[in-house]
């Protein structure tokens, strides 16, 4: 199979282009003529340069693909535009560029489940449900969905929304957590209980080529087909996940202490100003204070099991431990 992937040079995106040449698959890489193409170039990968927020280029590299794995996004901007702009319209112009095509390739669109919206307590969400995200980042992910339907008459599609993704390479989210579970103190935002889903970096790989040969494509007469929720399987407690990441790090049981949602609000806001101050954009803002203040982010991955064959292979502590076992070779270089 010849794969098109976008979002190559990410945390996600270069560990699924590491599978996709595993498998003897033919990878063409989509880059901007900035991007950093070690990795990429050490695999043997090909190279489309294109650009998802001009259209550049984009029509010549969906040509003679088989699939194409769309992976690019913002998961950090400064405003709506931003979002909007990388998530949604982005993908709007990629699936367009394939919907011109005499015989367009099968799309496969990482989304989030930040685009379905969180969960009720002890009720992981399921694709059946209507989508209510609560953030910008998921509304702009939904965006992207929309802008994939709209071209689903012409272009064979698939939606696959994960939850938080952690593993080697990750630059987000484990990083951010390392600090606090080295003090032996984290942080929680709110006083209730707080539940997960996740899904180690691999794991969602096998899903994500999972979705390039098998499940059902969008469908006009069924809004919920070709979508599919992928997890672990388990709902983590934030404490759980706390104790987790100690553990995996040799440390012991961290105190988790709960803070007032305006508290981290504040937090939020002074981020967003001391980054803005800097030139940079902050992981922790006010959109990702808003999705804190739910109770729950869990889905099913049931249908992903029953219709593409996915079955998450690394639990909880083993995900950790690989990540964490990178982490300390890149630190010890």
């Amino acid at each position: 199979m010849h794969i098109l992937l976008t979002g190559s040079t990410g945390f996600i995106g270069q560990r699924l282009a590491r599978r996709i040449v595993e498998r003897g698959d033919t990878l063409t890489a989509l880059v901007r003529r900035t991007s950093k193409r070690g990795v990429l170039d050490s695999l043997g990968a090909r190279f489309a340069v294109g650009d998802l927020l001009t259209g550049e280029g984009l029509t010549e590299a969906v040509k003679g693909v088989d699939c194409v794995l769309h992976l690019a996004g913002v998961t950090k901007a400064r405003g709506p535009e931003g979002y909007f702009q990388g998530n949604a319209e982005g993908t709007r112009r990629l699936v367009k560029a394939m919907a011109e095509l005499p015989s367009p390739p099968r799309l496969v669109y990482c989304s989030s489940l930040a685009a379905a919206g969180p969960s009720i307590p002890g009720r992981p969400r399921r694709e059946e449900e209507p989508p209510a995200p609560v953030s910008l980042y998921g509304r702009s992910k939904l965006g992207g969905e929309q802008a994939v339907r709209e071209f689903a008459d012409r272009v064979p599609s698939v939606i696959v929304r994960p939850p938080i993704v952690y593993g080697p390479g990750d630059q987000e989210f484990l990083p951010s957590m390392l600090p606090m579970a080295r003090f032996g103190v984290m942080l929680k935002s709110g006083f209730g209980p707080k539940h997960y889903s996740l899904i180690h970096v691999d794991d969602l790989c096998t899903a994500l080529l999972a979705a390039t040969e098998r499940g059902q494509t969008l469908s006009p007469n069924d809004p919920t087909a070709g979508v599919y929720m992928v997890s672990d399987g388990t709902e983590h407690r934030w404490e759980d996940f706390c104790q987790a990441l100690a553990q995996a790090m040799g440390r012991a049981k961290p105190a988790v202490v709960p803070v007032p949602e305006t508290v981290s609000y504040v937090v939020g806001l002074g981020s967003e100003l001391a980054a803005r101050v800097r030139g940079t954009i902050p992981i922790l803002n006010r959109d990702k204070v808003r999705e804190m203040s739910f109770p729950a982010w869990t889905c099913s991955p049931e249908r992903a099991e029953k219709e593409l064959g996915f079955t998450a292979a690394i639990p909880l502590a083993q995900g950790l431990a690989s990540a964490l076992g990178q982490d300390s070779q890149a630190r010890g270089r």
